[in-house]
């Protein structure tokens, strides 16, 4: 009997060992596919939140959950884990950064939805952008008031999905309609761009629908063809982060500005822009880039009325779920800047980070000796500040000196994913880096930049 035992239970302990052993050899070839599949889909998102994203939700909330990835105060200084065969995606310009802000404002920007809510197309049948959530016009109108920067009177507001909809809207609504050719849209470089073609950027989505309306021109400082053109102007420019100015100044020119980065984290408000067509979006504002929330102040009503016919051929409107849940966020914004109860407001919170980045940033950049370089920024007063700030772009346009002639390809051989400066028109010498990451990667992308062996 005690033999029978000991037999049974030698076999129990090799079978244990075995299915240990094959559970061990499983995680590692797993970890190893996801990331190859990060490394090669930059775009996919962080590896942490592969799980996390599917989770059912039964409410839009934004109270406080755990989260490895977060981007919290408390993070921000603890240093990370030496690594170095982990993949640091800032390829792309996925906003996490301002997470522990949303996670503390609980209730304030939480917004419960009936079932019996939202079912018509119309929302206001009286504007000329008849699918825009009256409620979400009237906190984009309180916000611009507040922060100063940009003249909202006497235009007519665009509700798109994102901004890169209202940039084809204004394409559709500039264009010649009966042209013998496509009008050309320029912009100066380096310009906004992504990684492939299928995605966003200024020349692919000029060109992705084959219009016979438009066409993309290339940079606006060797544009030397005579008659109409669209210039697109983005200011903060992405990726560089300059104050950018229309450069062409031709009479038959039309301009459209781009000003998801003007804001006070990133720079300094000077005056409200008074453009006749301009770009905002959610997703560089507060953050929110999930709600695929954009707007135009329009100062032409047929332009307005164009655009929005160009929208509601495409998508028939914009989601009023979203334009509703954007409007709470947009108040709990300016509440913070007007309704201060001796707490931070949300610009004061996003500066602060910005700046402490950008800090860090530079000195892991004068570490390199002389091997990387970044822009310098001349302070300048910020009326919504009331004080002369520097700017504190939301991507570093870093550039690998010495004998590096491809800095994305050096980069990528340290792990670090980043875009090179030929997808922006200009040389492999820049990559655009992101800024606005978790703090988590962030720290982990300064500690790798630090290690590099320069010699």
């Amino acid at each position: 009997m005690a033999k029978l035992q000991s037999l049974f239970s030698m076999r129990h302990l090799l079978v244990l060992s075995l299915a240990l052993n094959v559970s061990l050899i499983l995680r590692i070839i797993y970890d190893s596919q996801l990331d190859l599949f990060f490394y090669k889909y930059p775009h996919q998102g962080q590896i942490s939140n592969l799980h996390t994203h599917n989770k059912p939700r039964l409410l839009i909330s934004s109270s406080f959950s755990n989260s490895s990835s977060s981007s919290t105060c408390e993070d921000h200084h603890q240093p990370p884990p030496k690594n170095n065969n982990r993949v640091i995606n800032l390829d792309h310009g996925d906003p996490r950064v301002y997470e522990a802000f949303w996670r503390e404002t609980g209730e304030k920007t939480t917004i419960r939805i009936a079932g019996w809510q939202s079912m018509s197309y119309f929302s206001d049948v009286s504007n000329v952008c008849w699918f825009l959530e009256p409620e979400f016009a009237e906190e984009v109108v309180r916000l611009h008031r507040v922060v100063g920067n940009a003249v909202t009177e006497d235009r007519h507001l665009v509700v798109g999905t994102g901004s890169s909809q209202l940039f084809l809207a204004a394409l559709y609504a500039l264009s010649p309609t009966h042209s013998p050719q496509p009008i050309s849209v320029v912009s100066a470089s380096p310009y906004y761009s992504m990684r492939d073609v299928e995605m966003q950027s200024y020349p692919s989505m000029t060109d992705y629908q084959k219009s016979g309306l438009y066409k993309w021109g290339g940079d606006a400082d060797k544009f030397d063809k005579s008659g109409p053109y669209i210039e697109l102007v983005t200011s903060p420019n992405n990726p560089d982060g300059c104050v950018r100015r229309s450069v062409l100044n031709r009479s038959e020119g039309l301009l459209v500005h781009d000003l998801a980065y003007y804001w006070p984290q990133y720079t300094p408000i000077s005056s409200p822009s008074n453009h006749d067509l301009t770009l905002f979006t959610l997703s560089k504002t507060t953050g929110h880039a999930g709600m695929r929330i954009g707007w135009a102040l329009v100062k032409d009503k047929e332009v307005a009325k164009k655009m929005t016919k160009f929208i509601e051929l495409n998508t028939i409107g914009v989601s009023k779920d979203s334009q509703l849940r954007a409007a709470k966020v947009l108040r709990a914004v300016s509440d913070s800047c007007e309704l201060q109860g001796g707490g931070e407001s949300f610009f004061q919170f996003s500066h602060k980070i910005m700046s402490d980045r950008w800090k860090q940033l530079r000195e892991a950049v004068q570490r390199s000796n002389g091997f990387f370089s970044v822009p310098t920024f001349s302070p300048s007063f910020c009326t919504f500040f009331n004080q002369n700030l520097e700017p504190h772009p939301a991507f570093v346009w870093l550039k690998c000196e010495r004998n590096v002639e491809d800095c994305e390809s050096f980069l990528r051989g340290h792990n670090i994913l980043t875009r090179s400066g030929t997808h922006f028109g200009v040389s492999q010498q820049y990559v655009r880096i992101s800024m606005l990451d978790t703090d988590e990667n962030f720290m982990h992308f300064l500690h790798r930049l630090s290690t590099i062996n320069f010699r």
